[in-house]
């Protein structure tokens, strides 16, 4: 706690952090991530920060690649916000500059993961989010 703030410690900042609803959801889908689907921590980070000319952007979370190369990008709500049309046009936004080959939304509720097809430019809807072994 600090001052009368509700802190938690994020693993991939390495500090702690306020404990807002959307940083609940984020802790808990990264642990789902590396703890039951395999994601290796070490190829994640949280608040990645992207600029078009002046205008800076945030991506909640990427995982990278090997080569540290983005391969997804997952979006975070407060569990209070629905999942909207406008979520996604964000984080369709962050993939005009990443071109990343998954996208993930999340209120910790309901979780919606993309896997694009930039040959036919579109992409899939998947009925779950893929294990690392499988991406």
């Amino acid at each position: 706690m600090s001052g009368d703030k509700l802190m938690i410690f994020d693993p991939l900042r390495r500090k702690y952090v306020s404990l807002t609803p959307e940083e609940w959801v984020r802790q808990h889908f990264v642990n789902y991530l590396t703890a039951h689907l395999g994601y290796p921590l070490a190829m994640l980070a949280n608040e990645v920060e992207l600029q078009i000319g002046q205008k800076k952007l945030r991506c909640d979370s990427v995982l990278y690649d090997h080569q540290a190369r983005p391969r997804m990008i997952m979006e975070y709500k407060a569990p209070g916000i629905a999942i909207s049309q406008k979520v996604f046009d964000q984080v369709s936004a962050y993939n005009l500059l990443l071109h990343v080959d998954y996208l993930i939304v999340s209120n910790g509720i309901h979780h919606y993961c993309c896997k694009m097809d930039y040959d036919n430019k579109k992409y899939l809807l998947l009925d779950t989010i893929p294990p690392y072994k499988n991406i």
